[in-house]
């Protein structure tokens, strides 16, 4: 049964246990939407798989793009994301920033909040546009730094996130301390997506969302408060970013 707090807000979630506004469903469903049997792809920063814990069996389902595609390679700096049961491969991260990918190797990369960690943009986008077909795609998802979660987030000191996060999202979050690592927001606004993406020859389409505020799930208050405040929110202050963008042909 849907959490009771949510549903008295967005009732459709008992039918199919999402909400109008489920930013995960927005996400994949554009990712699954660029992807093809024959194609290889790149889950950049996979983590564990803590999405395997999803409750919303669609939503879950969504996510996992096994089966519809050749192959899909994680790739981390935690060793233990091998167990990731949402990829076929695991690929370790080493400490020189290049990933353990061949050149021209992938059909579709995609990130899912994991640009907000990434200390030097500038070689994250450097290895995505080396390792990327001609024709490419990749999938973005990370926190924007307008938004008012994102300026929060940088008043709490890094070594509180895990513990803010368990606060917010209760025990039925689905992250854990260990899927919890340092947040730097060097590449999290709009402009600057774009600007890194021209810089190193990819081509991108970045708008912002708001989901619903699941982060105040630990009140029934303030979850209907942020619920009616996110229909007012500006697009140049929601708090989520999406980016979708190719390596051109040529």
């Amino acid at each position: 049964m849907p959490d009771s707090i949510v549903s008295a807000v967005y009732p459709e979630v008992h039918f199919g246990g999402f909400t109008r506004y489920d930013g995960t469903i927005a996400f994949y469903t554009r990712v699954r939407s660029l992807l093809r049997p024959e194609n290889v792809v790149l889950d950049v920063g996979c983590g564990r798989g803590s999405r395997a814990r999803d409750v919303c069996p669609y939503r879950k389902a969504l996510q996992s793009l096994r089966g519809g595609c050749r192959r899909v390679i994680g790739i981390d700096v935690d060793s233990d994301a091998s167990v990731n049961p949402f990829i076929d491969e695991f690929r370790l991260l080493d400490a020189q920033g290049r990933w353990p990918i061949d050149d021209q190797a992938v059909d579709l990369a995609f990130a899912d909040y994991v640009l907000e960690h990434i200390e030097e943009p500038d070689a994250f986008f450097r290895e995505l546009n080396r390792v990327l077909k001609p024709g490419g795609y990749f999938c973005i998802r990370t926190p924007n730094s307008w938004s008012y979660i994102c300026m929060a987030s940088r008043i709490i000191p890094n070594r509180l996130h895990a513990r803010a996060t368990k606060l917010a999202h209760g025990p039925r979050s689905l992250r854990t301390d260990k899927d919890v690592f340092p947040t730097f927001y060097r590449c999290n606004t709009k402009r600057k997506i774009r600007q890194y993406c021209q810089r190193h020859g990819l081509e991108a389409c970045v708008y912002a969302i708001e989901p619903e505020p699941s982060y105040l799930n630990f009140s029934p208050l303030l979850y209907r408060v942020g619920a009616a405040l996110h229909r007012l929110i500006p697009p140049p202050l929601m708090s989520t970013l999406l980016a979708y963008g190719r390596k051109p042909q040529g």
